[in-house]
């Protein structure tokens, strides 16, 4: 701590993302990024990006963009809310629809990003347990609350809740922001977008940086009623003004224009999370159903942490939680065909001492 920092700073726990490990020959599956690269149109747009008009700043409003979203989801373009990544998307979210006085509820076992933007802006919260199988219960979101907000599907578990019971969470809710987290929507589960609409309390959150493979440009958007979409654009405009850069607004719009390769590269990763799934259980873990493009899970008998600590010896990251409840499972991205299958081997070998 340094005496210059104010007593605000010095009360803040961060979040500590995933690792960025700079080891030679890695096979890295802990932070959930697409084992596919970006669109080649995306390459290509933000390729004849690369020019003079740098110099400028880019739209503010990132008018392409959100018409890119718009049109992509069957929504008006004053229902789209554009940032640097859904972090800041929910960070502005939190600022701008949270901050009621009363507690905004959330899962116990959820993104660790929540309680992390509770205590930046003073948001009182209660964290409600999942079931035994790691599932949401809607019925235990009731009573007076400030705002109420889950992934979709959940994290770090990839557990889905199914359309319905959004739909009842909703009815339920209705004098309160309910907002619903959908980072891995693309890869198994079903867009809640389509109530937004009929509910005008509903804000839906995605990310390119999953199943568009572009965690490295920072694209996260909101989509709801534009009353909340204003909310959100006066905190953004009170922040920066200029959230997202030339380069990522021309290549975000060009991955919605490649349809077939995002098809191509959601299927890829499905398909090969369904075989680690099984190759998982044959080696006696448990793994929960995952609607993600990760899967969660438990040895029968082996400790997490130390298999965590076995696979790294092997150069295979993988992410150890050491929070209640889930200090026993780890988080493993699903990668390349080659990547689970060195993931696999390291393993095996491990279990086999």
């Amino acid at each position: 701590m340094s005496r210059f920092w104010s007593p605000f700073v010095k009360g803040l726990v961060p979040y500590v993302p995933g690792e960025q490990p700079k080891m030679h020959k890695l096979t890295k599956l802990n932070t959930n990024e697409n084992p596919y690269g970006p669109s080649p149109k995306v390459l290509a747009a933000i390729q004849d990006e690369l020019g003079d008009d740098l110099r400028r700043y880019p739209d503010p409003n990132s008018d392409l963009l959100k018409a890119a979203i718009a049109d992509y989801h069957g929504v008006d373009a004053a229902q789209v809310f554009v940032g640097n990544g859904s972090d800041e998307v929910l960070a502005h979210i939190f600022h701008g629809l949270f901050q009621h006085g009363k507690p905004l509820l959330f899962p116990d076992i959820t993104y660790s990003f929540y309680p992390v933007y509770c205590g930046l802006y003073g948001i009182p919260y209660e964290a409600i347990p999942l079931d035994e199988s790691f599932q949401i219960r809607v019925g235990d979101y009731t009573g007076m609350k400030g705002g109420i907000i889950f992934p979709n599907p959940n994290a770090p578990t990839g557990c889905f809740l199914p359309l319905a019971e959004i739909e009842r969470l909703l009815m339920v809710n209705t004098e309160t922001v309910v907002v619903i987290d959908e980072a891995y929507v693309d890869f198994g589960g079903e867009s809640a977008i389509c109530l937004v609409e009929r509910f005008p309390n509903l804000l839906v959150t995605q990310t390119l940086s999953k199943s568009r493979s572009l965690a490295g440009l920072r694209v996260g958007f909101a989509v709801g009623h534009p009353d909340l979409i204003e909310a959100l654009e006066r905190i953004k405009n009170s922040f920066n003004s200029y959230p997202l850069d030339r380069l990522a607004q021309r290549g975000a719009v060009a991955s919605f224009a490649d349809q077939a390769y995002f098809e191509q590269c959601q299927q890829a990763v499905v398909s090969e999370r369904d075989k680690l799934v099984q190759a998982l259980t044959a080696l006696d873990f448990e793994v929960l159903p995952s609607a993600a493009n990760f899967v969660f899970c438990r040895h029968c008998s082996r400790d997490a942490a130390a298999l965590a600590a076995g696979l790294r010896e092997d150069g295979v990251i993988v992410r150890h939680f050491k929070q209640a409840r889930i200090e026993q499972y780890l988080r493993i991205t699903v990668g390349r065909p080659e990547e689970n299958a060195v993931l696999l081997a390291s393993l095996q070998a491990i279990l086999a001492n």
